[in-house]
C-alpha cells in the first residue's frame, strides 16, 4: 500500500498503476523527460474501502442492480460515488498523500498545480478499452484539493458507463482496482505532435507541428500549427512550413486564457536544435517499443517534456492505385465508388431476390433499396440503372469500400446473369470477364494526422457495423450525419408495426443498438444523428408495410419530422434510445430533425424530448436545413426553438428549390448545387446563425467535393461532413483555403 513515484515504476506494473502510470513511468525509465509525479497505488484504494467497510456495501449494491435499467444502474452508482466521497480516509493514507505532494512541491521550488488522473487496473487492454470511463482534473492546488481530487478519482471508478461496461466485457468488479496520477502541470511556452515515423509510408520522415502556447490549441484545431519534416536517414530537416499562428493559449492563475500574439504569431516556433533534441526522443522511444510513435510534447523553460506517447495506427506502406488491363467494355455510366471488383453478375430487380447473392458476386440491380443492404455487404462490386453520384447505391457503397458504377442506364439488360464482368468503380466502366490487374506505387503526400483545420471535417455514416473501420480510417472529427433510416429500413418489420404489436421496447433495443455502435466508436467526438427520413415507398417491402400511403411523389410527401409528429409513438421511441446513450455517459450525441418547415414542428419535438428526459442542456439539438422554407425562416426558428446547430442537406435543398429530381436522367443536367439560389440560401443561414451564435454545418453530397467546400470555407461555415472515402480530400482543401484566408488578410494589413 502507498504511494510510487514515477521513476519507481515501468510496463509491467499495470496492475499496480494502472495503464497511465505504467507507460509514465516506462518513459521515464528510459531517461525520456516526463513532468514530475507519483502514483497512489491500486492497493491504496483496495485498502480504503476494505479498512472502512465501503467493499461490502459496494459488492451488495452491484449485486443488485439490473444494468439494463437506466434509472436503476444510475441510482447505484449515485450512491456508491456518495459513500466513498462522504467516507473519510484513513489518516496514515491521507498523510502520505500530502506528503508526497509536498515532496513534488519542494523539488520544483513552488507549490505546483498538478493533473490528478485516474489509472484504471483494466484500462488499455488488448481486449477492452476502459479510457475515458474515469475521472481526471487538471489545475489542482494544494495538499488538501489534491487529496479531494483522489477520491474523486476514485469513486469515477462506479460511474454508470463504467460498472456497464464492465459486466458487459465480462470483469468482475472486484477485479478492478484504481490507481491515480499526480503529476505537475506542464505551462508550455512551446507544444506540439511529433509522428517519429511517416504516419502511412512508415518511412523514416519524422514530422512535427509546433505551436505557441498550449497544446490544446492543436488540438481543438484553433490554431494552424509550423509544420516540419526531418529525414532520419540523411539527419537533416527537409521542409519546414510555418504558418501565422494569430494567438496562443496560455494558463494563469489555474486557468486557460487566449493571448494574441501579433507579429510573433509569424515567426517560427521550433529552433533546429529543438527539432534535433525532439526527433532524438522519439526515435529512443520508438527504438524501445519496436513501432512508430504519436507522440505529443511540451516545451517549458526551455525544457523539452513528453506527454504521452501512443503507437501509430494509420502506418500501410506504399499505396498502391488498382488498374486493369484494357478489355472489351459492356456498359459505362459514373464511377460512384472506386475500387476494382471482379465477379459474377448477379441480377437483382426486386427485395425478394437478394438472398441469390453470395460472397463475391457483381450485383446489378435498377437502383439499390435500403433492404438490399444485406447483399450489398456481400458484394465484390454494385452495378445500377439508374441514379448519380447522390443516389443510394453510391452512398451506400463509398461507405461500405465496395466499387460501384450507377447511372448506366442499361446495366440489368446488357449484363446476362452469372456471366463473369470486371467492374472499375474508379473510371465508371464494367468490363468482359476477369480482366488481370496492373498496379503502379503512388507517392503518398498527406495523411489524416497531420492536416489540423480549424473548421472540422466530418464524415457521413449510415451503417453502424462500418463505423469503428471509418472512425480508424479517417479520423475525421465526429460525425456530421448519421442516417438511421438505412438501418430501420434493414428490420424484420415495419417500424410502426413493433409499436402496434406492443413491441416498443424490442424496437428501441434495435434503435440503442445500432447507434451505440457508431456513437461509441466516435467517442468523444461528435455524432449527429438525423431523425427517421425515409420516402414511404421504401417502406413498403417491410411486414407491416402495406399501410403505407401510395404517393405520387413520396420526396415530396409523408416523410421527416412532419410523420414522426403525426406517429408520435415512433419519435419517442427514438428519444428513448438516444436517452439511454446519454445514460451511459455518451454525452456526444446530437439530435437532428429533418425536413423542417415550421417552427411548430422544432417547439413541439423539443418538447415531446423534455419529457422523455432527453437533458438538453447537455447536447446538442438542431434542424436539417433541406427545405427554401426553413432557410428563410431561420430567425425564426433560432429565436422561438433555441437550436444548437444546423446543418445544410444540400440533396434535398437544390432539388426543391430547382424543381429537379436528381436521380431522374431526363433533368439530371439541371441538378446544381452552385446554383447562384442555392449558394444565397446557404450563406443567409451561416450570417444568421453567426449573429446567434450557433453551429453551422453541411452534410448533403456538396460537403464531399472540394471546389464546394472552398464556397463554403470562405462563407465561414463551422463544419464539413462528406462520405467517408472523400473526408481526407475535404481535409487538404480545407487546410490550403484556411491558410489563404490568412495569407489574404494579412497582405491587406
Amino acid at each position: 500500500m502507498g504511494v510510487l513515484w514515477l521513476d519507481e515504476v515501468d510496463k509491467d506494473d499495470v496492475p499496480l498503476v494502472g495503464g497511465k502510470g505504467a507507460n509514465l513511468g516506462e518513459l521515464l525509465r528510459l531517461g525520456i523527460p516526463v513532468p514530475e509525479g507519483f502514483v497512489v497505488d491500486a492497493n491504496t484504494f483496495k485498502q480504503f474501502i476494505e479498512s472502512t467497510g465501503l467493499k461490502n456495501k459496494i459488492m451488495e449494491i452491484l449485486d443488485s442492480v439490473d444494468i439494463n435499467n437506466m434509472s436503476e444502474l444510475e441510482e447505484a452508482s449515485k450512491k456508491i460515488r456518495e459513500m466513498i466521497e462522504k467516507t473519510p480516509m484513513p489518516k496514515e493514507i491521507e498523510e502520505e498523500i500530502k506528503k508526497a505532494y509536498r515532496q513534488l512541491c519542494e523539488e520544483v521550488g513552488e507549490e505546483v498545480y498538478v493533473a490528478v488522473r485516474s489509472s484504471a487496473t483494466a484500462e488499455d487492454l488488448p481486449s477492452a478499452s476502459f479510457a475515458g470511463q474515469q475521472e481526471t482534473y487538471l489545475n489542482v492546488k494544494g495538499e488538501d484539493e489534491v487529496v479531494d481530487k483522489v477520491k474523486k478519482c476514485w469513486s469515477s471508478l462506479y460511474t454508470p458507463r463504467a460498472i456497464f461496461y464492465r459486466v458487459q466485457q465480462g470483469f468482475r468488479h472486484e477485479d478492478v482496482s484504481i490507481a491515480v496520477v499526480v503529476q505537475k502541470m506542464v505551462n508550455s511556452e512551446k507544444s506540439g505532435v511529433m509522428f517519429t515515423s511517416h504516419p502511412v509510408t512508415g518511412e523514416k520522415i519524422a514530422i512535427i507541428e509546433a505551436v505557441f502556447g498550449l497544446g490544446e490549441a492543436i488540438v481543438s484545431g484553433a490554431v494552424t500549427p509550423d509544420h516540419y519534416e526531418y529525414d532520419r536517414v540523411q539527419r537533416k530537416l527537409i521542409k519546414v512550413q510555418v504558418a501565422y499562428k494569430k494567438f496562443m493559449l496560455t494558463k494563469k492563475g489555474g486557468k486557460t486564457v487566449k493571448v494574441e500574439l501579433g507579429e510573433k504569431g509569424k515567426e517560427r516556433v521550433l529552433s533546429d536544435q529543438e527539432i534535433d533534441e525532439l526527433v532524438k526522443l522519439g526515435e529512443i522511444i520508438e527504438d524501445h517499443y519496436g513501432y512508430p510513435q504519436d507522440v505529443e510534447w511540451a516545451i517549458e523553460r526551455g525544457k523539452i517534456y513528453i506527454l504521452q506517447s501512443r503507437p501509430i495506427t494509420t502506418i500501410k506502406g506504399k499505396v498502391e492505385v488498382e488498374e486493369v488491363e484494357e478489355g472489351e467494355i459492356l456498359v459505362e455510366g459514373l464511377g460512384a465508388s472506386p475500387g476494382i471488383g471482379i465477379g459474377k453478375v448477379k441480377i437483382v430487380l426486386s427485395p425478394d431476390e437478394i438472398n441469390k447473392v453470395v460472397e463475391g458476386d457483381v450485383l446489378v440491380t435498377t437502383m439499390t433499396t435500403p433492404d438490399m443492404v444485406p447483399a450489398m455487404r456481400k458484394a465484390s462490386a454494385i452495378v445500377t440503372d439508374e441514379g448519380g453520384l447522390t443516389c443510394h447505391a453510391a452512398i451506400v457503397s463509398r461507405e461500405l469500400g465496395i466499387p460501384a458504377v450507377v447511372g448506366t442506364g442499361n446495366a440489368t439488360k446488357v449484363l446476362k446473369e452469372g456471366m463473369i464482368v470486371t467492374v472499375d468503380g474508379e473510371k465508371g466502366i464494367v468490363y468482359k470477364g476477369a480482366l488481370k490487374e496492373k498496379k503502379e506505387e503512388k507517392k503518398v503526400v498527406a495523411v489524416a494526422p497531420q492536416i489540423i483545420t480549424a473548421t472540422e471535417v466530418k464524415v457521413n455514416l449510415s451503417i453502424p457495423d462500418v463505423a469503428e473501420k471509418v472512425a480508424k480510417e479517417t479520423n475525421a472529427d465526429g460525425v456530421g450525419l448519421f442516417r438511421i433510416e438505412h438501418m430501420i429500413l434493414g428490420l424484420k418489420k415495419h417500424p410502426m408495426k413493433y409499436i402496434k404489436d406492443g413491441e416498443i421496447d424490442a424496437y428501441i433495443e434495435e434503435l440503442y443498438k445500432g447507434m451505440k455502435k457508431v456513437v461509441k466508436a466516435f467517442y468523444p467526438k461528435p455524432v449527429w444523428i438525423r431523425t427517421l427520413d425515409a420516402p414511404t415507398d421504401e417502406f413498403r417491402s417491410m411486414e407491416g408495410g402495406e399501410e403505407e400511403p401510395i404517393e405520387s411523389n413520396p420526396m415530396l410527401g409523408f416523410r421527416g419530422i412532419r410523420r414522426d409528429l403525426k406517429e408520435e409513438m415512433h419519435f419517442r421511441a427514438e428519444m428513448r434510445a438516444i436517452k439511454r446513450l446519454i445514460d451511459e455517459g455518451y454525452t456526444n450525441v446530437g439530435i437532428m430533425l429533418p425536413l423542417v418547415t415550421r417552427v411548430e414542428e422544432v417547439k413541439r419535438a423539443k418538447e415531446i424530448a423534455k419529457e422523455e428526459g432527453i437533458p438538453l442542456d447537455k447536447i446538442d439539438f438542431g434542424i436539417m436545413v433541406e427545405t427554401p422554407a426553413s432557410a428563410l425562416i431561420i430567425e425564426d426558428i433560432i429565436k422561438e426553438c433555441g437550436i444548437t446547430f444546423v446543418s445544410f442537406g444540400t440533396n434535398d435543398l437544390t432539388q426543391y428549390t430547382l424543381a429537379v429530381d436528381r436521380n431522374n436522367e431526363h433533368v439530371a443536367y439541371l441538378y446544381d448545387e452552385k446554383h447562384p439560389a442555392v449558394l444565397k440560401l446557404i450563406e443567409h443561414v451561416i450570417k444568421v446563425c453567426k449573429n446567434y451564435g450557433v453551429k453551422t454545418s453541411i452534410c448533403g453530397q456538396a460537403g464531399s467535393d472540394p471546389k464546394f467546400a472552398e464556397i463554403l470555407v470562405r462563407m465561414g461555415i463551422d463544419s464539413i461532413s462528406a462520405n467517408p472515402d472523400a473526408v481526407q480530400k475535404v481535409r487538404e482543401v480545407v487546410a490550403r483555403i484556411e491558410k489563404k484566408l490568412i495569407l489574404e488578410k494579412i497582405r491587406n494589413l
